[in-house]
């Protein structure tokens, strides 16, 4: 495998590269004694196991626009097996290997072409796909985590976000972050953001008369 080369940090992007990188860094760090059996462990993607999220984040993070592009082409514009085919080209032929890959993408800064806050807002969420069902947790820092509530919020690209929390108000607990207005969604900032993203069992760290309505809308949208 040739690692790609991180590129300089420019433009609107260049402050949050450096929180992707440490986003990825804890989650190597988190993996790094793994048995087998966890690796095989179901994520909360569905029908991804933890080792396949990650290749996928490396894929994410090996992917220029140029080469995304050229993907999506010979996939035909299937966009779901654009995402399969180059999570199979990360996923290494055993679990350590998927670890290293991963490991050797922590300070790229290559992308499809996605804002740099998507990407963060990849690692967190596609971290916590991974760390939920293994039981480990991470303290985000508050600042970085806010930041991605406050994208998501007004985003429904790569995944239905802003869509899927019309007309709740949702208020973190454990910092600033808040949006809309509606029956309240009340609860830790990481778990409004992989509830936004569509992640039913974050809904179990909620409170409020919103929250049923958005654990529907989890299963459905």
């Amino acid at each position: 495998m040739t690692d790609p080369k991180p590129t300089a940090g420019r433009g609107r992007g260049a402050g949050v590269w450096p929180l992707i990188s440490a986003e990825r860094a804890a989650l190597a760090a988190d993996l790094a004694d793994l048995t087998d059996e966890g690796w095989a462990t179901p994520s909360l993607c569905e029908g991804l196991t933890v080792r396949e999220v990650l290749a996928h984040l490396t894929a994410g993070a090996s992917l220029n626009g140029v080469r995304w592009l050229a993907g999506v082409i010979r996939c035909r514009f299937d966009f779901d097996q654009q995402v399969a085919t180059r999570l199979a080209e990360q996923l290494g032929t055993t679990p350590a290997e998927t670890l290293e890959r991963f490991r050797s993408v922590v300070a790229s800064t290559t992308k499809p072409p996605l804002p740099a806050m998507a990407m963060l807002g990849e690692a967190i969420v596609h971290g916590q796909d991974i760390r939920r069902p293994l039981g480990i947790r991470r303290d985000h820092p508050i600042e970085v985590v806010t930041r991605v509530a406050e994208y998501y919020r007004g985003s429904d690209l790569v995944v239905l976000a802003k869509g899927r929390i019309g007309g709740l108000g949702l208020v973190a607990d454990d910092g600033p972050f808040t949006t809309g207005s509606g029956p309240l969604v009340s609860g830790p900032t990481v778990a409004l953001i992989m509830a936004m993203t569509g992640r039913a069992a974050y809904c179990d760290d909620l409170k409020g008369e919103g929250v049923d309505v958005l654990r529907g809308r989890c299963v459905t949208a």
